[in-house]
């Protein structure tokens, strides 16, 4: 209903957190070593996943927003050509929330669809990516949101859909609920790219004084505005996040398992 017939499909991947509860890492936690997997995996850095799973579902050019101080990832990551990708590096500009990070890109993926991943996930070996981008070019969604079973639903975005896949509403980090499933990536048209540059245009006045804002946030707005949001269940296990010394450790384990 909202989107545009778009021209390409890129990446983005927003790697400008600050990972204060990682304060031990000797590396920025995005390029932190994995082990070789019980499956024969080799050896490779967190967001090599991610890299991989866009690389695999046909998307070869990908920005990375960084934030200043992490210089680190891309003198490990490149050009992207280890990972099979072209990588192009933006730097964060406002510090309000993951929003703000993504939306740095907007002058170079204004007209694309948008495939976004967390450069601290790890899931499984699904093609995710791929089902999502089929799913939207058939559904017509302008945005596709990749769902997984959520074990701490109080960390997490709760995705509330209909019988059809539809969302009814985004709930960020309830105290309780009886939702089943949090989202992990999703893929999304221009049209949600001006949506949320608009919005944090407006946003941005009070955003100082303002709780951090988050994706999910903004989706909602686009779901109050009229946008067509659909919900894809991509994989029966739940992510592992290793933004936390606990998570990170749970990582390395089915890892290694």
């Amino acid at each position: 209903m909202h989107g545009n017939k778009p021209r390409d499909i890129v990446g983005l991947i927003p790697m400008a957190g600050r990972a204060t509860r990682l304060a031990q890492l000797s590396c920025s936690k995005e390029i932190y070593p994995l082990p070789a997997g019980g499956d024969g995996a080799q050896p490779q850095v967190v967001c090599q996943h991610l890299l991989g799973k866009m690389r695999d579902a046909g998307i070869e050019t990908i920005y990375v927003v960084l934030r200043d101080g992490k210089w680190d990832i891309p003198a490990y990551l490149g050009d992207g050509s280890q990972s099979g990708v072209s990588i192009a590096y933006l730097m964060m500009g406002l510090p309000w929330g993951t929003p703000y990070s993504a939306d740095q890109a907007w002058p170079f993926v204004r007209h694309a669809i948008v495939a976004l991943g967390f450069p601290d996930m790890l899931f499984g070996p699904e093609n995710i990516f791929a089902q999502l981008l089929e799913y939207r070019e058939a559904s017509g969604a302008d945005i596709v949101l990749g769902l997984f079973p959520a074990d701490r639903p109080h960390k997490v975005d709760m995705v509330d859909t209909d019988s059809g896949g539809r969302v009814r509403q985004i709930i960020i980090k309830p105290a309780a609920t009886v939702l089943q499933h949090t989202w992990g990536v999703a893929v999304w048209t221009p049209a949600f790219t001006e949506f949320m540059h608009e919005f944090l245009i407006r946003h941005r006045q009070g955003a100082a004084t303002s709780p951090e804002l988050y994706i999910g946030d903004v989706v909602q707005a686009a779901l109050d505005a009229g946008f067509s949001v659909h919900g894809v269940p991509v994989s029966q296990q739940p992510y592992l996040d290793i933004g936390t010394p606990d998570d990170l450790e749970r990582a390395i384990k089915r890892r290694k398992d």
